[in-house]
């Protein structure tokens, strides 16, 4: 597929297009929620179901793009997924209803789910093994900062426009990525088309397998997790479903998705850092809205416009750390990486309610440092000893495990922050008393304070109480999150051994790689 430099770098822009497309549709719907209620007629619980939707199909259609490339031809294949995709957008912001809403999300998401593993692949073939440093770094750019600028974007098209403007801006870009993969985008002359039975029982359990597990993470802390009957099926489900995909896969003629991939131990531990890379990401980008919004009172635009030192930080290293990937190696990027960001998350973690804007600013400057090394190195060099022929199942494995992961990520961080918040207003109700000298002052003086404004004395005493119990959830809050952002930093730094498994490998044929 290599060809002419401008050849090349045309490729580069139409992969990338729609790599974008696909990162910002994830999460740019979040901030517009809150209007889509009305317009849709959604309760709080059923509005969450159109980010599900989308996260569930796509999650689910990623181990199979090796499958459908083969069946229909890649070039096909990621044709029919913009198409898809952007067809789907326009009738995403035409939907009348949340029943529609959800089916439109579900066919978009199969449509997006395809277009960043696939992409991936082609840039793999598209470089030289020399660039291929060079080719993680421009396509980290639309798989990290598209997530990281949709909660942004997302607010400025609600606020000067309306929630559907989410939905219809992908229509223009999708028009031009199409016209642009016809122009430049042909299958490698290594893909054979192959149209032999498919395999519709490993299908069926990728399906409920994977299905079951994205709905538990995602509506596991709003159902109360395992106390609620509905997760504890789920679970079952997910458990079984994958347990039973798994054995299918390793043991049928022509699997749907070929796990033996996973043999390669460079390529498994180059995975695996990627899963935990998307649970630090995915969880912090949930998390830290929620810090700005809820503690420290942001309006939604200012949060995502807040949470942009990152955005940039990683827009600057990852060109600078795709050059340096062949002069250092993936080690040194890597673990420097992590151990960056394991720092970053480590000065979060001791942040408080009087927090200024330099404090939120140089953690996430670092964390921007961090990602853009790791994931540059990481999307390089996990894939450096697969097989050219095998690149486009493996970059779908890489992504659906990366996206899991995140999924877990954010569970996770929801889960240890409504536990975090209870225990915490435990503790620290434990040392607010009348016997306390500070409570009682506290008390006294808010008491005193709305006297003078001519209250009643029993009301005034009320709602001192009651204040003082709103500022005893606010630090037991602002505790939770620094809890949380302890254990994202712990992880960083337990998963530092791991660097040591990777292995570097130039794919030199079809068929061949060497691993140095």
């Amino acid at each position: 597929m290599s060809g002419s430099n401008d050849a090349k770098w045309m490729i580069t822009a139409t992969v990338i297009m729609g790599t974008l497309m696909s990162a910002i549709d994830t999460s740019i719907i979040n901030v517009a929620m809150p209007y889509m209620r009305g317009s849709l007629g959604a309760s709080v619980e059923e509005i969450t179901w159109v980010a599900t939707a989308y996260i569930l199909s796509s999650v689910i259609v990623m181990p199979i793009i090796a499958m459908l490339s083969e069946r229909y031809g890649r070039k096909n294949f990621y044709l029919y997924c913009i198409f898809i995709f952007t067809a789907t957008s326009m009738l995403c912001g035409m939907a009348w209803d949340m029943g529609s809403m959800i089916i439109f999300r579900i066919i978009q998401g199969i449509g997006g789910g395809a277009l960043i593993p696939v992409s991936q692949a082609i840039l793999r073939e598209t470089f030289p093994p020399e660039e291929q440093g060079t080719a993680m770094g421009i396509y980290g750019i639309g798989v990290v900062l598209g997530p990281a600028i949709a909660p942004t974007l997302g607010g400025w098209l609600t606020d000067n426009y309306s929630w559907p403007w989410i939905f219809y801006i992908n229509i223009p870009v999708g028009i031009i990525n199409i016209f642009m993969v016809m122009r430049y985008i042909e299958d490698p002359p290594y893909l054979v088309r192959a149209k032999g039975r498919i395999d519709f029982l490993g299908l069926f359990l990728l399906t409920a397998g994977l299905g079951a597990l994205q709905l538990m993470l995602e509506k596991g802390e709003q159902k109360q997790w395992f106390e609620s009957d509905y997760i504890r099926c789920l679970a079952i489900m997910a458990i079984a479903g994958l347990l039973l995909f798994i054995w299918r896969e390793l043991t049928t003629e022509r699997p749907a998705v070929d796990l033996r991939i996973l043999r390669n131990v460079s390529f498994a531990s180059g995975t695996t850092l990627g899963g935990i890379l998307g649970m630090g990401l995915y969880g912090s980008l949930f998390i830290l809205p929620l810090f700005l919004q809820q503690l420290l009172g942001y309006p939604a635009y200012d949060a995502g416009m807040t949470l942009m030192p990152r955005s940039v930080a990683m827009a600057l290293v990852m060109p600078i750390a795709g050059r340096l990937y062949n002069r250092l190696g993936p080690r040194i990027l890597i673990g420097g990486g992590l151990f960056i960001c394991a720092a970053s998350f480590w000065e979060l973690s001791k942040l408080s309610l009087d927090v200024g804007i330099m404090d939120i600013f140089a953690p996430q400057f670092l964390q921007g440092i961090g990602f853009g090394m790791v994931f540059v190195a990481l999307s390089t060099v996990a894939l450096s000893t697969i097989e050219r022929h095998r690149m486009t199942a493996a970059s779908g494995l890489y992504n659906v495990i990366r996206q899991v992961f995140g999924s877990i990520g954010i569970a996770v961080a929801a889960s240890q922050l409504t536990r975090g918040e209870n225990a915490y207003r435990a503790v620290l109700m434990e040392h607010v008393t009348e016997y306390r000298n500070a409570a009682d002052g506290w008390i006294n003086s808010l008491t005193g304070a709305m006297l003078s404004k001519g209250a009643d004395a029993g009301i005034a005493h009320n709602r001192a109480l009651g204040l003082l119990d709103a500022e005893i959830m606010r630090q037991a809050a602002m505790l939770a999150f620094n809890h949380v952002f302890l254990l994202v930093s712990s992880l960083f730094f337990i998963t530092l051994p791991l660097v040591f498994m990777l292995k570097r490998g130039k794919t030199e044929s079809a068929g061949e790689v060497i691993v140095d």
